[in-house]
């Protein structure tokens, strides 16, 4: 049998009668930029997130981008980021010409490790960025209270964390803003690029609106030097439909990370460990092997498909040579992209391919 690490065509075929229509719909509207579509799937969203504002952009990296703007990062200014999440989180950050900070994870769950923010804050830090890494939340309750010491905000990447609750609470809207990605692969996934911004506060939410519209309300009046990011309506009508079948489709995957916990246990993989105020989103399942190279390639010719999230540190990536940092520096960020991968957890995957995998896993682990 083989199994894809994600079938996004299986997604489409499930939901094409009413994708297909919301689609038809949106392009009989002639709003080909904003409009209702936008509009509905912003309050929609909203609503779904906890927060009183959401504020669609083109994708996820220009909402952190916008965001971090928004909170007037540049120059000079530095952000606690975590030392292993995408490279995205970081570029964000040096788009506004200011500094990432890079901060180890708590080896058990790879998010940033609140215990280990406070000896990285300095006179230049401005914004603390956690991220949610895999669709797990951060602790929030740990990290909140160290941005009030210290008058920083807190700017949350939840780009992988879609309906994901901390503490019973959905996810979009504890710190001062979060960042979101529609990226097709994601748990709201539109069909292209799109990304948004959450938030309670009604100036920054307003600022978002005109930094994401070439620094303009009022159009040919440009109050400040903005930019042209903005949620597609063709996207908007798609992410409408699939936000009313996220729920389901996560309670699918949070399934299949039950099966994967049970059915892997004494495999000899290290497996996700889920804090008891945390229900995940799983929009990755990943585990770590000491030959983790050896175990994707063995699987994948067995038929199953794997991912690496994420093969390099951001701080050894080229892009960030001219930062300095050396091999060594981050060990735990080193040891995850060294050993960590990712096991198909779509929602679309049926009992005989879970089965299949797990059968896999425990015979090559």
């Amino acid at each position: 049998m083989s199994v894809p690490f994600l079938d996004l065509s299986a997604a489409y075929r499930e939901l094409q009668t009413e994708i297909d229509a919301a689609v038809a719909r949106s392009l009989a509207s002639g709003y080909y930029i904003g409009g209702p579509e936008v509009e509905a799937f912003e309050g929609e969203f909203a609503r779904y997130c906890g927060a009183e504002h959401a504020i669609g952009v083109a994708n996820g990296l220009d909402a952190l981008h916008l965001a971090l703007r928004a909170m007037d990062v540049g120059p000079g200014d530095e952000v606690i980021v975590p030392s292993n999440t995408y490279i995205a989180t970081w570029l964000a950050v040096s788009q506004c010409g200011a500094t990432p900070v890079p901060v180890e994870p708590d080896a058990r769950t790879y998010n940033i490790d609140p215990t280990r923010i406070e000896s990285a804050i300095t006179s230049r830090t401005k914004v603390i960025l956690p991220v949610h890494l895999y669709g797990q939340p951060a602790d929030m309750d740990a990290i909140l209270p160290i941005a009030r010491k210290y008058s920083l905000r807190v700017l949350e990447d939840a780009a992988q964390a879609h309906g994901a609750r901390y503490k019973g609470t959905r996810l979009g809207c504890h710190g001062d803003m979060v960042a979101w990605s529609f990226y097709p692969g994601k748990n709201l996934g539109a069909m292209g690029d799109g990304g948004a911004i959450t938030t309670s506060d009604a100036q920054l939410a307003d600022r978002i609106g005109v930094l994401r519209n070439y620094g303009s309300r009022v159009k040919y009046v440009n109050e400040i030097k903005g930019y042209n990011s903005r949620l597609d309506p063709l996207q908007a009508a798609i992410l409408r439909v699939k936000l009313a079948h996220l729920d389901e489709w996560n309670a699918r995957r949070s399934g299949i990370a039950a099966r994967y916990q049970q059915g892997l246990t004494g495999s000899g993989l290290t497996l996700p460990f889920v804090p008891i105020w945390a229900e995940p989103a799983w929009h990755l399942y990943v585990v770590q092997h000491p030959r983790r190279d050896a175990l994707q390639n063995a699987l994948a010719r067995s038929g199953v498909g794997t991912l690496i999230h994420y093969p390099i540190a951001p701080h050894l990536q080229q892009a960030y040579a001219s930062a300095g940092f050396v091999k060594g520096q981050f060990p735990l960020a080193e040891r995850i992209a060294n050993q960590c991968l990712s096991l198909p957890i779509g929602p679309q995957l049926n009992e005989a391919s879970l089965d299949a995998v797990v059968t896999a896993v425990k015979a090559l682990a």
